[in-house]
């Protein structure tokens, strides 16, 4: 039996995004004794098979995994795994050392979250992260998130990193935005089968069909490319040749891209 999947991502600003259990605003007068373990610890990802991306991230993740959209509205995403799970995490948290960690793996486990009068944003933080601890006095490998009532360094690195990030969202839904406009997306799923037999099929995510891309009127052509979003799409049909790393990483053969309204229009992606 075909095991079917879909990229797990939320790329949406909703009230509880991917990897998050508990994110609270932090507030100095409630969270003094909080501090955040220095060892770094990717294992919050290691079940996630897709995660949201920036346009600003596309000429990094391209070099080292699918780019898709995912989602309604649509969004930018890298695929990290064939089914549930993410091939690039080990079991001792690492982090692949040859691939790009995406900035939404990286900011976790802070985040933006909207103040309640939806007026603006506020540095948060996952208090189930198991990295955050309350330590009113410190301890070895302990980094406070407050000091004497303000901000640490941490705090306040979040606090830009958090904040440039959400800025390039508000130009990554201007592409993703265009590009449904132009209908230029595409539903695909990807398909193969694991050592013994097994089938997969990775399903529910789009890709930039580049036929109607050349079929765009010159006007528009113009225009994305002064905007950069010709490049942004030239870098996400480059990243669709990562798909045989991911299976050759799962162990998987007989690799195939297809349209999900036409399955028998399938193209090889490699060699089984």
């Amino acid at each position: 039996m075909t095991e079917t999947h879909t990229p797990q991502t939320d790329p949406k600003t909703g009230a509880m995004p991917l990897f998050y259990g508990t994110p609270r605003i932090l507030v100095a007068e409630l969270h003094s004794d909080l501090c955040l373990n220095g060892e770094r610890d990717f294992r919050f990802a290691d079940g996630a098979n897709a995660v949201p991306i920036m346009a600003a991230e596309f000429i990094e993740a391209q070099r080292a995994y699918p780019i898709v959209f995912v989602g309604e509205p649509a969004h930018p995403a890298v695929v990290l795994g064939l089914e549930e799970g993410n091939l690039f995490v080990s079991a001792d948290g690492a982090w692949a050392e040859d691939r790009y960690i995406p900035a939404y793996v990286r900011r976790y486990p802070f985040v933006f979250i909207e103040t309640p009068d939806k007026s603006q944003y506020a540095l948060g933080v996952d208090i189930d992260c198991e990295r955050i601890v309350a330590a009113p006095d410190g301890g070895e490998g302990l980094a406070p998130l407050f000091s004497n009532g303000q901000p640490t360094e941490l705090t306040q690195e979040a606090l830009r990193f958090c904040a440039a990030l959400q800025a390039n969202q508000v130009a990554t839904r201007a592409f993703c935005e265009a590009l449904v406009a132009q209908d230029l997306l595409v539903e695909q799923q990807a398909q193969g089968t694991f050592p013994g037999g097994k089938p997969f099929n990775l399903q529910g995510f789009h890709i930039v069909d580049a036929q109607r891309v050349a079929g765009l009127p010159d006007s528009v052509v113009t225009e994305w490319h002064r905007n950069g979003w010709l490049t942004l799409i030239d870098f996400h049909l480059a990243s669709l040749g990562r798909w045989q790393d991911l299976l050759h990483r799962q162990g998987a053969v007989s690799p195939q891209l297809a349209e999900t309204a036409s399955p028998a229009g399938a193209a090889e992606l490699a060699d089984a």
